[in-house]
C-alpha cells in the first residue's frame, strides 16, 4: 500500500522536474561517470519536493490583473502628486491632464483587482477590518480614498464644477498617492516568496520609482512643452531611482536574485531597463521637443509596466522551485554555526 509513497525516487521529485528514477537513468545512459573510471557511490544531490510540490504554496493572484494593477496604482499615485503640486504653480493644462491621468488610473487599477478577487464584494469585504500589521489591510484603506477622490477630481475637473472642491479632492489624491505607489512593494516582500522576501527593503523603492517614471513620462506625452517641466523632472528622477534600486534587487541577494535574470522574468526585466533608460535619455535630450516628449513618455510607461511584470514573474518562479526556500535557510543555519554551508548541484 505504502511502496509507491516510501520507495526512493518513486513520488519525490524536483518541483519543475521528473521523478529521481527517470533522471537517475538519463545519467546512467549519458555514462555519467567520473574522470578516470572512478564511479560515483552517492548521488549527485538534487532539491526535491513531495510528488513535485512547491515547499511554498506560490500566491493565488493571476497576471495580467496584478501586474496592472500594480502599474496603474503607481501612475495614479504619483500623477495625483503632480496634479496637486502644478495646481499651485499655475500650470491649468498640466494639472488638468495629471488629474486626468490619475482619477483614470485608479479607477481602472480598482477594477483590475476587483477582477482579479473574483466577486467585487471581497473587495467591500476587506474594508471591514483594519488590521495594522497587515500591508494588505492598510492597502486596502490607502486605496480606497484615493481611488474615491482622484475619481471625484477627475470628474469635477472634466465637468467643471466646484473648482474650490476640485483642488480639496486633489489634495486628498495627492496625500495618499505616496502611499499608494509604496505600499505594494511592501506587500511582496511580506510574503514568503523568496525573490521578493529577500528585497524587502528595495521593492518599495523599486515600485515608487516606477509609478514616477509612469506618472511623469504620460504627464509629460499629454501636455503642452512649457507647461511640462515638472513631468520632465519626476520622469528622470524616477527613471534613475528605479533603475539603481533593481539593479541591486538583481544582483544583491545571491541566489534568489537568479529568478530576475532567467526565463520570462529576465526577458520582461531586460526590455523595462532598456524602455526606462531610453526613455530617461530620450526626455533629457528631446523632451522639450513634441515627438520627443510623446516618445520618451511612451517609452518611460512601458518600462514601468514591463518592470511591474518581471518583478511579478520572478517572484512566481522564485516559489515554485525549491531550491530559493531550501538553500537560504541553510545558508542561514550554516552561518549560525548550526549546519554545514549548502552545496548548489542541479
Amino acid at each position: 500500500m505504502t511502496e509507491g509513497i516510501t520507495t526512493p525516487g518513486a513520488g519525490w521529485r524536483r518541483a519543475d522536474g521528473p521523478p529521481a528514477q527517470k533522471r537517475q537513468k538519463r545519467r546512467r545512459r549519458r555514462g555519467g561517470g567520473r574522470p578516470g573510471g572512478e564511479v560515483a557511490m552517492v548521488e549527485e544531490a538534487e532539491f526535491t519536493s513531495y510528488y513535485g510540490r512547491p515547499i511554498i504554496k506560490p500566491p493565488v493572484w493571476k497576471t495580467p490583473d496584478v501586474p496592472l494593477y500594480l502599474f496603474l496604482g503607481g501612475a495614479a499615485g504619483s500623477s495625483s502628486i503632480m496634479a496637486a503640486l502644478t495646481d499651485l504653480t499655475d500650470r491649468p493644462a498640466l494639472t488638468r491632464n495629471a488629474r486626468y491621468v490619475s482619477g483614470g488610473a485608479a479607477i481602472a487599477s480598482v477594477v483590475f483587482l476587483v477582477h482579479d478577487l473574483g466577486r467585487p464584494e471581497r473587495f467591500l469585504h476587506m474594508l471591514r477590518v483594519i488590521k495594522p500589521t497587515s500591508p494588505l489591510s492598510i492597502g486596502s484603506y490607502i486605496l480606497a480614498p484615493f481611488s474615491a477622490a482622484a475619481g471625484a477630481t477627475a470628474a469635477v475637473e472634466l465637468l467643471g464644477w466646484f473648482p474650490r472642491l476640485k483642488r480639496f479632492g486633489g489634495v486628498v489624491a495627492a496625500l495618499f498617492g505616496g502611499p499608494l505607489a509604496t505600499y505594494t512593494g511592501v506587500l511582496f516582500s511580506n510574503t514568503a516568496v523568496p525573490s521578493w522576501h529577500a528585497a524587502y527593503k528595495e521593492l518599495p523603492f523599486v515600485f515608487g520609482a516606477s509609478g514616477m517614471a509612469a506618472g511623469g513620462g504620460i504627464t509629460m506625452a499629454l501636455s503642452p512643452i512649457e507647461e511640462a517641466g515638472p513631468s520632465r523632472k519626476m520622469a528622470v528622477a524616477g527613471a534613475a531611482i528605479e533603475l539603481a534600486a533593481m539593479h541591486r534587487v538583481e544582483t544583491g541577494f545571491g541566489i534568489v536574485s537568479e529568478p530576475y535574470h532567467e526565463g520570462k522574468a529576465g526577458r520582461l526585466l531586460r526590455a523595462a531597463k532598456s524602455c526606462t533608460a531610453a526613455g530617461a535619455a530620450l526626455t533629457v535630450v528631446a523632451g522639450r521637443r513634441r515627438a520627443g516628449a510623446v516618445a520618451a513618455g511612451a517609452l518611460l510607461a512601458a518600462g514601468s509596466l514591463l518592470t511591474r511584470f518581471g518583478v511579478f514573474e520572478a517572484g512566481m518562479a522564485s516559489a515554485r522551485d525549491p531550491k530559493y526556500t531550501v538553500v537560504p535557510q541553510r545558508e542561514r543555519l550554516a552561518a549560525r554555526g548550526n549546519g554545514p554551508a549548502p552545496s548548489v548541484t542541479r
